[in-house]
C-alpha cells in the first residue's frame, strides 16, 4: 500500500492561482494535468519524490460534476474556500478491498491536454465528503509512463496531520496504523469538528521544512 497523492481543492482565485502558490511554496513547477470527463473536474500536478504528488483540482461547469461523487466533493470544498480535500493510497490489486468493504471500484479517466488518456480504478471516493480522514484507494491501469508518478522532484511528503481516529483509519485500510504509513508520518488528533486533513509537511533540500 503506497501513499500516492494529496488532493487540494482550489478556492475562489481558481486552480491556476492555487497551483502557482503551492508550487512557489514547494519550489516545484506544476504541470497541467488535463480534465476528468467522468467527474467534471480538471487538475494540475505538482510532482514530489517517492512516486507521490500533489493534485490541485477544480470543478468544471459540467453535468458530470453534479453526478459524480468526486465532482460533488471538489465543489463542496471549493465553496468552503478551498484547501486540503483528502488523500489517496495506491494498491496493486483493488479487488481484495472491494471484497472486504463490500463495494465495487469504479473507473476513472483523465484526458491530458495533448490528447493522451490516463486510466485507473478507484474505491471510496464518497468518503471525501462523509469522512475525509480516510484515503480512497486507487489501482492504476495505464502504463507507468502515463501515471503522475512518472513526474518527480526532490521535495518529499514527510507527514500529514489528520483530524481523525487511528482505529477508524486502521479498520478502513485493513491493517494497523500507528505512527506512519509507507514512510509518511500520520499525526492523528482527536476530531474537533469535522474530520479531515489539517495540514501536510514537506521537506525540500533547498527550502527545508514546508508546512501547508
Amino acid at each position: 500500500m503506497h501513499v500516492d497523492h494529496m488532493i487540494f481543492a482550489s478556492g475562489p482565485e481558481g486552480i491556476k492561482a492555487d497551483a502557482e502558490r503551492l508550487s512557489n511554496l514547494l519550489g516545484v513547477d506544476y504541470k497541467d494535468g488535463g480534465f476528468h470527463p467522468r467527474f467534471g473536474t480538471r487538475n494540475h500536478i505538482i510532482p514530489l519524490a517517492d512516486a507521490r504528488y500533489v493534485e490541485v483540482v477544480e470543478v468544471l461547469d459540467h453535468p458530470a460534476a453534479d453526478k459524480a461523487p468526486f465532482g460533488q466533493a471538489v465543489r463542496a470544498r471549493s465553496e468552503m474556500g478551498g484547501g486540503w480535500l483528502g488523500w489517496a493510497v495506491s494498491v496493486d490489486d483493488i479487488s481484495p478491498f472491494e471484497e472486504r468493504l463490500a463495494r465495487s471500484a469504479v473507473p476513472g479517466t483523465r484526458q491530458f491536454p495533448d490528447g493522451r488518456r490516463l486510466e485507473w480504478r478507484q474505491l471510496g471516493v464518497k468518503g471525501l465528503m462523509t469522512d475525509p480522514q480516510l484515503p480512497f484507494f486507487v489501482q492504476w491501469v495505464s502504463e507507468e509512463l502515463l501515471r503522475p508518478s512518472a513526474l518527480t522532484s526532490d521535495v518529499s511528503l514527510t507527514s500529514v496531520r489528520i483530524s481523525g481516529s487511528a482505529d477508524r483509519l486502521s479498520e478502513w485500510l485493513g491493517e494497523p496504523v500507528e505512527q506512519d504509513l509507507d514512510g509518511v508520518i500520520l499525526d492523528l488528533v482527536a476530531p474537533n469538528g469535522h474530520p479531515g486533513i489539517i495540514s501536510a509537511v514537506f521537506h525540500s533540500p533547498s527550502k527545508g521544512t514546508i508546512v501547508i
